[in-house]
């Protein structure tokens, strides 16, 4: 059988690009690998703005190769990735394809019997930072133990990690197991998408200790050692390689009365609050459609940090959660009592971490006390890793 004309074509340019440049080559590149796999199948897939294939999206490229795709399932922020944090999106169907895409996000987080019929693969291919709190990886558990109940078999496109140089933070107590938060791992866990599909897999982690029948293509090119340049923005407040960087530092302040510079032109990459009456920038939050709504401090002049340097400078170099940051916007609120809200513990995954600032602890000393979990985590870690 001779394969569509834009298989061989997408499979040369992309072949050929990985021959002659050495940078990190995604999965979802490699359509050689997996295309014929999904020959004669009714697929699902899990995706969204990131699941590029160079400037053509996933979904295009395997509908016009002749694949079956009967359904998208859409994460948080959408499939078209315009939809701010939190943002319910409902379910609808791509006006380029004609294909149904069903919403993964507020009520409806893991895939129904309904939403799996006749479906005979289901498909991750989703841009992840690295970090515990981000949605997508929860996304994936909740799809992955639906494949698991369904017995569909589950595929995950790898994609680099820009934080996949190392591993800190806290390791989640399952006590504070959330969408943000759903395993004992690490704020910063140094895993792929696809290696972390494995891990929760191997550890039983989905309900009811179900494991799916997992196959991961992985990256070319790509060492946890590798700087990766995102291509696309992940999700519409990270924009940046700074932004990035910054992100397991800086979203622990969501649980907080502080700005992290959502509504304004550095979200992610500066830090403030109308509180404070020191620092090196002063900005103003607005909503701003599709990115921030109803962003904190909302029209409230702030006083803060701009710390774009620092991230695009030494961030990746430091290759450490950030405490100080936090530890000073704490010591210099005036109204310390509401400092924090109910959302920090979640996003720290313990209930260590604020009383820890509450009692004046030093960084150095809050980062000693997660050491045996991190010793630990590596341990495990290790038995799932694609990548040296």
């Amino acid at each position: 059988m001779r394969l569509p004309v834009l298989f061989v074509f997408l499979t040369s340019v992309y072949t050929l690009h990985g021959a002659a440049n050495p940078s990190p080559l995604p999965a979802a590149f490699q359509t050689e690998t997996y295309v014929p796999l999904l020959k004669n199948k009714h697929i699902a897939l899990v995706v969204n703005h990131t699941s590029m294939i160079k400037n053509t999206h996933l979904v295009d490229s395997l509908v016009k190769l002749g694949i079956k795709v009967k359904c998208i399932f859409a994460p948080e922020h959408g499939f078209r990735g315009q939809a701010s944090a939190g943002t319910l999106v409902s379910s609808s169907v791509d006006e380029k394809t004609g294909v149904k895409i069903v919403s993964l996000y507020g009520n409806h987080k893991k895939p129904t019997p309904e939403d799996l019929k006749d479906i005979q693969t289901v498909i991750f291919d989703i841009q992840d930072v690295g970090v515990r709190f981000y949605t997508y990886i929860s996304t994936m558990h909740y799809v992955m133990e639906a494949c698991a109940e369904n017995k569909i078999p589950f595929m995950v496109l790898d994609r680099p990690n820009p934080n996949g140089h190392y591993i800190d933070g806290p390791v989640l107590d399952t006590v504070y197991r959330s969408f943000v938060g759903m395993h004992p791992i690490p704020v910063v866990h140094g895993c792929t998408v696809g290696e972390l599909a494995q891990m929760i897999n191997g550890e039983g982690w989905l309900r009811n200790k179900v494991t799916c029948d997992l196959k991961v293509i992985p990256c070319k090119n790509y060492t946890h050692a590798t700087e990766y340049i995102l291509p696309h923005r992940p999700s519409p407040n990270l924009q940046t390689q700074s932004s990035f960087y910054l992100y397991p530092s800086l979203g622990l302040f969501e649980g907080t009365t502080i700005s992290i510079g959502q509504g304004t032109g550095k979200p992610y990459q500066c830090f403030g609050s109308p509180a404070m009456d020191w620092g090196n920038l002063t900005f103003t939050p607005v909503s701003i459609p599709g990115v921030a709504e109803k962003p904190k401090s909302l029209g409230i002049p702030c006083t803060g940090f701009d710390l774009t340097w620092y991230g695009a400078e030494l961030c990746r170099e430091s290759s450490q959660i950030n405490l100080n940051w936090l530890i000073l916007s704490y010591e210099l609120s005036k109204n310390k009592a509401a400092f924090f809200n109910d959302f920090f513990e979640k996003l720290a995954g313990t209930a260590a971490l604020r009383k820890q600032i509450i009692a004046g602890q030093s960084a150095l000393e809050i980062k000693q006390s997660w050491q045996a979990g991190l010793d630990n985590f590596q341990k495990m870690r290790t038995k799932y890793l694609l990548y040296p």
